[in-house]
């Protein structure tokens, strides 16, 4: 039995998404403001970051580090998302990894930070990275200081529900883990090379506003496998965007180069995340939304085979991150605050498919 949805067809839910949504981090913890600037060698001007693969995460970071007064620029693989990142006042190129223009290269060298968010392709690996000696010959450590990667927990494997931390050996069972960890020793040691601080971030789950158990459950699409699969699942750690943003400012601020666990504090079942999701829509919208009962077949015991907990203390001790989401319940109630039109009650209505 799959869990109900809700079904808007008037649009559904829309978000506060532009240029001057804060990310949420407190204010305390903004670190590289505006008017800061670093020393690169025999250049000092504002911080620059360049951000290969602005897909959710990049974009978020990137809008982050913009209401700062950083100026940032990237890549994307389409010429409707350049359009769309251009409007938010970032300098975008479309790019191809597995053949890089010289073009964008050179451009990117004249940034003092660059975050990598392009994953692995099947058969081939990390795109640019194929290029390794490129950017080697390429990239002036002058002027760029700091390198990140951003990964995944997949690369642990399986872990049999245990606390697993960085010195944790990783264990990858898929082929796209098992690229993602030739990645981020691809990255560490190109960064050594250039006598960069780099860094690897292996993200946990990521949500946060347009991506969570709230949009899962009100879009019309009925669960795929591997999402049903996932709702049998133990534990999974995650991690709200915001928090993502949060930990790159605690790096960027105090550069620790190494490798990072980026999760919350909670790694609960999926079925508890979205129990609380359908809370969330019921308390506000009780007189629009019907109550939704989730099925206890949802609880039932399965395997912990190939499931883990993770640890992030590294990231707390080391970086100084205070998370702003220690918990998915914070951060989807962050989510339901932040939605600020509900659908007519003649455009909702329960549908048998799943979230």
């Amino acid at each position: 039995m799959e869990l109900p949805t809700l079904r808007f067809t008037a649009g559904g839910f829309r978000y506060r998404l532009n240029p001057e949504w804060p990310i949420g981090r407190p204010s305390k913890l903004r670190f590289c403001p505006a008017a800061a600037s670093i020393t690169n060698g025999t250049n000092k001007g504002p911080n620059r970051m360049f951000i290969l693969g602005m897909g959710y995460v990049g974009e978020f970071v990137a809008q982050d580090l913009l209401n700062q007064g950083w100026v940032v620029s990237g890549t994307c693989t389409s010429a409707v998302k350049k359009e769309k990142l251009k409007k938010l006042g970032l300098d975008v190129h479309v790019f191809d990894a597995n053949h890089p223009e010289l073009e964008v290269v050179n451009i990117l060298n004249q940034h003092t930070h660059l975050l990598v968010s392009i994953p692995p392709c099947k058969d081939i690996g990390d795109p640019m990275l194929q290029h390794a000696e490129l950017l080697r010959s390429k990239l002036n450590s002058d002027c760029l200081q700091w390198l990140c990667y951003l990964s995944t927990t997949s690369v642990y494997g399986d872990c049999g529900g245990a606390w697993v931390d960085e010195n944790y050996q990783p264990k990858p069972e898929s082929e796209l883990a098992k690229l993602r960890l030739a990645a981020e020793e691809g990255w560490l040691s190109l960064g050594h090379d250039l006598g960069l601080a780099a860094h690897v971030f292996r993200l946990g789950g990521i949500y946060g506003p347009g991506r969570s158990a709230i949009d899962t459950i009100t879009k019309p699409e009925p669960l795929s496998a591997v999402q049903r699969a996932r709702s049998f699942k133990k534990f999974t750690s995650r991690v709200h965007v915001a928090d993502i943003c949060n930990a790159l400012n605690g790096c960027i601020h105090k550069p620790s180069p190494g490798i990072y666990n980026i999760v919350d504090d909670d790694p609960a079942p999926r079925i508890e995340v979205f129990s609380y999701a359908h809370e969330l829509i019921n308390e506000k919208w009780p007189s629009r939304i019907k109550k939704i009962v989730i099925d206890e077949q949802y609880t039932e015991k399965g395997s912990l085979r190939g499931e883990k907990r993770v640890v992030n203390a590294r990231m707390k001790k080391e970086l100084g991150v205070r998370l702003i989401h220690p918990s998915f319940r914070t951060g989807l109630q962050s989510i339901c605050d932040q939605i600020h039109d509900h659908p007519s009650s003649s455009s909702c209505q329960e549908s048998p498919s799943g979230p």
